[in-house]
């Protein structure tokens, strides 16, 4: 184990980092309830949901042991499967399994990418105002999510939304959830989110809001997972649009995760390892359309476990397999109700538009294009529409202002792709 994981070099113990794995999984666990419940609403069943997060995260973060040898933790993300199911799903009329296809495109492309010297080349060309905008984006688009989903926004024929009705007890629930979640983060309690999942999920029994009558603990039956895993539709492969909608997907899918993982690598000290967590990252997308699951991304929360020690591969590996244990949870996993994941989908997006704070604003060439991503994003319901209207603009602002120069090669690319997808799309 020290030959191949190296934990002298790296100044770190196999002690540390069985400590920092099991950190690490605490940190995560979340999202075993709160991606199958957003699955859920594209039409994946909830109990396949849940196995596709948990074999998806156990493969990812086994590769990203095993190939990166870093505490990389690779899980399904955020926005990401927001993505998934509104804008692709919901919006854009393709079913589940021709989304799943469109993860499958998207994590060819991202290979291609990771492996090739691409990946570099796009990392220079995308400014760094563009990166950070599409993050606070799809925050604003969770914190909208998590709002809807707990009936305190609702969609108005009037307005575009309007508020709930804050007498309910799922509301009350979720505001009270809120801001025990909020609390337990800042005072930075080991397990935060999961402890809220299961303090919002008692009261929210115990008020009537939910129901356990019926639920059984016997062990999951695999059958309807078997209906998921690997029903992939090749049904719109002739559309075009199913072709720039996997364009689109990676690139969003390939930002966030150079982004996250320059971020880790930094907190490392290990910039070298930069180029192996992005091909295992990128193999791990590969295998998300096969276990039946939106995209994995190099999740926020892997700082937890470098802060605890893990310096590693072998503190993935451990997460990895905690993910497989937990498919003897599963039937408790399913008492979760959607009141107990509102809080944390908001919190995570208010965690997000602290990035707002890395744009500058001297530079109206640089701050308008990012400032309509962060709007459009959550106002189109759509990742990809509200990042194409910045990615298109920013060249054209500073090719107009004459500084056209400045600009990469490869970002006028970009923007003739999306420029070209809003014209498939709306025009024929």
């Amino acid at each position: 184990m020290e030959r191949f994981f190296k934990f002298n070099q790296y100044g770190t113990s196999i002690g540390k980092e069985i400590s920092a794995g099991l950190i690490s999984y605490i940190t995560v666990a979340y999202i075993i309830i709160v991606n199958a419940m957003i699955l859920a609403q594209a039409g994946i069943p909830m109990e396949a949901g849940i196995i596709a997060t948990i074999l998806t995260s156990f493969f990812g973060c086994l590769i990203a042991g095993l190939w990166s040898n870093t505490p990389l933790i690779l899980i399904p993300g955020m926005g990401i499967n927001a993505m998934f199911t509104f804008t692709i799903v919901q919006s854009g009329g393709f079913t589940w399994q021709e989304a799943l296809a469109i993860v499958f495109v998207s994590g060819l492309i991202f290979v291609v990418i990771a492996f090739t010297p691409t990946a570099k080349i796009i990392s220079a060309s995308i400014p760094n105002s563009l990166k950070e905008a599409i993050t606070i984006g799809i925050g604003i688009l969770l914190i909208l999510i998590g709002f809807e989903n707990a009936g305190i926004i609702t969609k108005s024929d009037h307005t575009l939304l309007a508020i709930g009705d804050l007498s309910s007890p799922t509301v009350l629930i979720t505001f009270a959830g809120l801001i025990i979640t909020i609390l337990l983060f800042v005072k930075s309690v080991p397990g935060n989110l999961l402890i809220s999942i299961a303090i919002t999920s008692f009261l929210t029994i115990w008020l009537g809001g939910s129901s356990i009558k019926g639920v059984s603990l016997s062990l999951p039956s695999f059958n309807e997972y078997f209906g998921v895993f690997g029903q992939l539709s090749w049904a719109q492969a002739g559309n075009i649009v199913f072709w720039l909608t996997s364009i689109s997907f990676a690139m969003v899918i390939v930002f966030e995760n150079i982004g996250l993982i320059h971020g880790h690598s930094k907190m490392l000290n290990r910039p070298e390892s930069s180029k192996k967590s992005l091909q295992a990252t990128a193999v791990s997308v590969l295998s998300s359309g096969i276990f039946g699951t939106s995209p994995t991304v190099a999740s926020v929360e892997a700082a937890a476990g470098i802060a605890a020690g893990g310096r590693t591969g072998l503190t993935s590996i451990v997460t990895g397999f905690m993910f497989l244990l937990s498919i003897l949870f599963i039937p408790v996993i399913k008492m979760v109700p959607a009141s107990a994941v509102s809080p944390i989908l908001i919190l995570i997006g208010l965690l997000m538009l602290q990035n707002i704070a890395q744009i500058s604003m001297d530079d109206l060439t640089e701050s308008i294009p990012a400032l309509l991503i962060i709007v459009l994003i959550p106002l189109t319901y759509s990742i990809a529409d509200g990042m194409a209207i910045g990615f298109i603009l920013y060249p054209l602002f500073k090719f107009l202002m004459g500084k056209g120069k400045e600009i990469h090669p490869v970002l006028y690319m970009i923007a003739i792709l999306f420029i070209s997808n809003f014209v498939i799309q709306y025009v024929f």
